[in-house]
């Protein structure tokens, strides 16, 4: 997946989950494609948004640090890129420090990068997150679902 192209800002995470055995930990959320500007005559956005399961792989040194149980993503960043220590076993190149910065808390990491799956086709709401029925409950699946909403 393209980073640079990708953004989380907002994104509600409803569970983490953390799989030691895979050196994953994956983020139930709902993601937003794209924030639709109010037409005349309305004061609020709109988001095209879909539930959807973020996996980093080849995690390690994490760390924790939340204010609150809600917690809605700001921003995510990669910074100090590096070879990772076990580079031919993985096949990758590089990893980075992963920051999950949220509205009330923080999560950082060690990671050669991730995979988003989308669970649901985005919809059109008027709220930035999903209500459980239409979000399917909490999900780490890693496939889409061809029920409607």
């Amino acid at each position: 997946m393209d980073f640079e192209q990708m953004g989380w800002h907002d994104c509600r995470v409803y569970g983490i989950k953390l799989d030691r055995e895979n050196f994953e930990i994956a983020f139930d959320l709902d993601y937003i494609f794209k924030w639709v500007e109010p037409s005349p005559g309305e004061t609020y956005y709109k988001f095209w948004i879909s539930p959807a399961t973020l996996v980093f792989e080849n995690v390690y040194d994490i760390k924790l640090e939340l204010g609150e149980p809600d917690f809605e993503i700001d921003f995510i960043e990669r910074t100090e890129p590096r070879r990772p220590r076990n580079a031919e076993y993985i096949k990758k190149d590089t990893e980075w420090i992963w920051s999950l910065e949220a509205h009330r808390g923080a999560l950082s990491f060690r990671s050669v990068g991730y995979q988003q799956f989308i669970r649901k086709l985005p919809v059109l709401s008027k709220h930035p997150i999903l209500d459980t029925d239409m979000r399917g409950g909490i999900s780490f699946d890693r496939c889409l679902k061809n029920d409607p909403f």
